[in-house]
């Protein structure tokens, strides 16, 4: 019993728990103090990829917000989609391997593969090699509508 209160994971649950209740505390006490801890961070913006448009082969303002508004209903149904498929599948992954009123339940091994980074990390640090090197995600695209103040025309 003592091992499994002093256990790293349980001591990160327990830090965890701990800074929850004190945000929760400070929101109630003391809101501003939550605001400016976050206020002091801004926002970070990816630097633009290679192989953009040149400013004479961009497209006309009407396509790029016909675009711009495919792209935002095609990622708004997308986000559905994946909360319908995740609310979903906690109930399947629970089920064993069957057939359930006409559906068939079933597992295959994926043929996907990972690396193994707890490995590779052991493997590091047995040979002195360092930390494990790493690279960046791919930047995410985001699209967002803003109004456009009207150009007053001189007559």
């Amino acid at each position: 019993m003592l091992q499994l209160l002093t256990s790293p994971r349980t001591a990160r649950t327990v830090r965890g728990l701990l800074g929850t209740v004190a945000d929760a505390v400070r929101s109630v006490v003391a809101p501003a103090s939550l605001a400016e801890r976050q206020a002091d961070v801004e926002p970070v913006t990816a630097p633009d990829p290679a192989g953009l448009y040149e400013a004479d082969e961009i497209p006309a303002v009407e396509t790029i917000g016909a675009a711009a508004r495919e792209y935002e209903r095609a990622a708004d149904q997308a986000r559905r989609a994946d909360r319908g498929k995740r609310a979903a599948k906690k109930i399947l992954d629970k089920l064993p391997a069957g057939i359930y009123g006409g559906w068939k339940v079933s597992r295959t091994p994926s043929s996907r593969q990972t690396p193994d980074l707890a490995a590779i990390t052991r493997i590091f640090k047995a040979n002195g090699l360092g930390p494990v090197p790493m690279k960046r995600c791919a930047d995410s695209l985001k699209v967002e509508a803003v109004e456009v103040p009207a150009v007053p025309v001189a007559v």
